[in-house]
């Protein structure tokens, strides 16, 4: 079986202003280079718009409305309003915004059917910041955590892993796993960074949660460190019936938000080990959805490498 690819033109259409970092050129750059010869066989499809139901079942109804109720319904160029001091919305942002969240639960419905082995999802805005109750750090809804949601509300399974590799903590997946003993949360950061979030101690209901915060300036060593000692065994144990992931790249070393010396075979290296889990415990369904990354070319390069990895996987 092959890769699928959920996309849609409308997330270009997100306009965040001159000079901010999540920026449509993030996707046309990670696009461009999936277009090339060696991804010609990824299955290209369509994202459609989530529903407002399958958004409910990780935003109240009234925040839903508050986010949407806050998108300019017109203007031309950049007619913008803000949800908070860097999380930008625009006209283009509402339809976005459900696509983003729509590729995740389509691209695991598909996945869960059996139609392909494992999907990526390059869309924006990303995800993994946006609590239950609020949208931050360039994010509205939480895209991974409303597509693990989709997998038991459609597919009936009950434990969903999460693995987010942004430089970032995503205190909003976090947030909305947390009293769940069945949504496993595991995240590897720069800390201290954005948004503060993300000690050690912080474990959930059940031990649920696990972070695995690293210094500025850790690179491969470090990364690879965490991963091996702690992030796969635990990951085993807790015997995941999907594996989804938050990739988010701006751990690159080239990336101008944050510290962290990753490179594009760390990401490769990471892909690999997770796939290897979900074929033992999870018939080797992988959902991921792009998340951050600021450098355009190490974004393209370390995307090519993830895709690449699954497409072999």
């Amino acid at each position: 079986m092959v890769t699928a690819l959920y996309s849609h033109s409308a997330c270009l259409r997100h306009d965040t202003g001159d000079g901010h970092p999540e920026c449509p050129e993030r996707l046309q750059a990670v696009l461009a280079r999936l277009e090339t010869e060696e991804f010609m066989w990824l299955d290209r499809r369509e994202a459609p718009e989530a529903g407002l139901d399958q958004i409910a079942r990780v935003h109240p109804e009234a925040h839903i409305q508050h986010i949407l109720g806050s998108i300019p319904e017109s203007g031309r160029g950049r007619s913008l309003s803000y949800i908070d001091g860097d999380t930008v919305v625009s006209p283009g942002s509402r339809e976005a915004a459900l696509r983003a969240a729509g590729a995740v639960c389509a691209a695991v419905d598909a996945v869960m059917a059996g139609e392909v082995r494992n999907a990526f999802c390059a869309v924006r805005p990303p995800g993994h910041h946006a609590e239950p109750e609020q949208a931050m750090g360039f994010c509205l809804f939480n895209n991974v955590a409303i597509g693990a949601l989709q997998a038991r509300a459609r597919w009936g399974i009950r434990r969903v892993a999460v693995i987010d590799f942004d430089v970032h903590h995503g205190n909003g997946t976090q947030a909305s796993f947390n009293d769940d003993p069945d949504l496993f949360y595991i995240s590897t950061h720069q800390w201290p960074l954005y948004p503060g979030t993300g000690r050690p101690s912080e474990r959930g209901c059940a031990n649920n949660i696990l972070n695995l915060p690293l210094r500025p300036y850790a690179g491969s060593q470090e990364f690879r460190a965490a991963a091996s000692e702690s992030l796969l065994p635990m990951l085993r144990a807790f015997r995941p019936e999907l594996v989804m992931i938050s990739a988010g790249f701006d751990g690159h070393a080239r990336d101008p938000l944050a510290q962290l010396n990753l490179q594009d075979d760390d990401y490769a290296w990471i892909t690999e080990r997770l796939l290897a889990v979900a074929d033992e415990t999870a018939q080797g369904r992988v959902v991921s959805t792009l998340e951050g990354g600021y450098d355009l070319a190490a974004l393209a390069s370390a995307t090519a490498a993830h895709v690449r990895a699954l497409m072999l996987g």
